[in-house]
């Protein structure tokens, strides 16, 4: 009986401080003008991207075996989510920081802490709330998808949904960078400057590791930019989606670990080092899941399945050491067609590139640039080749296997189409900008009205207590 009146009196604290949280979203005006700014985003980015990919139909038309060349994956999917990542990357983060940071600044963060919620409730509440406004924040996209559609283009349901994924993951590192900074900064102002230098951060880094092949690209590649990349391209791997989420996490919980009235600062350190350890541990653990599926219907990130199960069968290392420089086009070209595919497919391959420079302009008279060794079980062969009629058949030499017959995959036939901009422009430019006024509009009325609603309410309340006091 006493646990039934108890629960009587206190209400479900998650479904209060939720909707706290998302009304506090709704009634601020950053995040309905995110909305609007991500419209014309989209829309340009749409409309550019089916423009171009028009005038390479026109091209397939004339020659057909232009037409597998075209895929929807790189003509419009990804131009148009590449508006979604500049959300995400320079506009999103202020909406986050303001979940915090308002609040820290006003006060009422220290007062909702100080009563029954505990700080992992309240930060996962506004954490349930911020993934609920990012998925509005991607409907522009999702709705520019309906539109390619209904011109008649096709969409591989994989690709789309790997895409998906992937600028997910982007927005949730993001989002627990935005959530530290507001955590540690005492105003919004801050807060933004210290998130933007941790992206801007990482594209510098992504720059630099650009010419590099030793530490400072194996640092590159656990930046969420270069986790984006491989989404983009139809490559979903299960390493960069738990190291995503790992990061996510775990800037997470240091974030409540920073906003914790209870603990000191001494103690804060030593949670927020433990927090950072394990997070360490587990990031090194996410690299050696070598799982990876090819979600393009153009299998264009795979060996052929005759390939792929050979390679798949290799015991023991297989170590390739690349005499190129990182910016040579023959490497860059290299890379992403065969030893990218050769370290998915083989169970232990490692990959050497030995250069003295990033262009190998003073390299080239060398009669060793350009030779690749290849060496497994103890052999070793050379080649200058970076076709895959070449070196395939070399490495089943060393290996000693003989290539295995299995059905090869259907041919791609390519999904050329000339579609018109004029529905996308009403569309983006007109309509849905119209449509995110009347929602702000109509949330702002109901807001207005909850809130008068309470204060009658609550002005009810002290007139009937204070009636009260006087009868006594």
């Amino acid at each position: 009986m006493r646990s039934l009146e108890s629960h009587k009196v206190h209400p479900p604290w998650l479904g209060i401080l939720f909707a706290k949280e998302f009304r506090g979203l709704v009634a601020g005006r950053a995040f309905w003008l995110l909305l609007l700014l991500v419209c014309p985003l989209v829309g340009y980015s749409y409309i550019q991207a089916v423009g171009l990919y028009g005038e390479a139909s026109r091209s397939a038309a004339q020659m057909p075996e232009v037409a597998r060349n075209l895929s929807p994956l790189d003509g419009i999917l990804v131009p148009t989510f590449g508006a979604l990542y500049l959300t995400n990357t320079f506009l999103f983060p202020f909406v986050a920081i303001r979940s915090i940071a308002h609040e820290k600044e006003t006060g009422s963060l220290k007062l909702l802490l100080q009563v029954r919620p505990s700080v992992g409730a309240v930060l996962g509440c506004k954490a349930a709330a911020l993934a609920g406004a990012w998925v509005l924040l991607a409907a522009p996209a999702l709705s520019a998808v309906a539109l390619w559609m209904l011109a008649g283009g096709h969409v591989h349901l994989p690709e789309l949904a790997n895409l998906l994924l992937g600028h997910c993951l982007y927005g949730a590192v993001v989002l627990g960078f935005a959530l530290v900074a507001a955590a540690l900064a005492e105003s919004s102002a801050t807060a933004a400057i210290i998130t933007l230098a941790v992206t801007l951060g990482f594209w510098v880094l992504d720059f630099a590791a650009a010419g590099d092949s030793g530490i400072l690209k194996s640092i590159a590649g656990l930046s969420p930019t270069a986790l984006l990349r491989g989404f983009e391209r139809g490559i979903f791997s299960l390493g960069s989606a738990f190291a995503a989420l790992t990061a996510a996490l775990g800037l997470a919980v240091i974030a409540g670990i920073l906003i914790n009235l209870k603990r000191t600062v001494v103690r804060k350190l030593a949670l927020t080092a433990t927090v950072l350890t394990s997070a360490a541990l587990l990031l090194a653990g996410a690299a050696q899941l070598h799982v990876f599926a090819d979600t393009s219907q153009d299998r264009r990130n795979s060996f052929s399945p005759a390939d792929a199960e050979t390679l798949s069968g290799l015991k023991q290392r297989l170590t390739v050491v690349v005499r190129l420089a990182p910016e040579d086009p023959r490497y860059i070209d290299f890379e992403r067609n065969i030893l990218s595919k050769l370290q998915r497919t083989v169970p232990d391959a490692k990959i050497v590139l030995e250069s003295q420079s990033r262009t190998g302009a003073l390299e080239e008279a060398s009669e060793r640039y350009g030779t690749i060794l290849y060496e497994y079980g103890g052999r070793r062969s050379e080649s200058r080749s970076t076709g895959t009629g070449e070196i395939l058949p070399l490495i089943y030499d060393l290996a000693q296997v003989t290539r295995k017959e299995t059905p090869p995959y259907p041919p791609y036939p390519g999904y050329p189409l000339e579609a018109g901009t004029r529905t996308a422009e009403v569309w983006f430019y007109g309509v849905l900008p119209l449509l995110i006024l009347a929602a702000w509009i109509t949330s702002q009325g109901r807001v207005s009205f909850a809130q008068a609603r309470r204060g009658v309410r609550h002005s009810f309340l002290d007139a009937g207590d204070n009636a009260k006091g006087d009868l006594t």
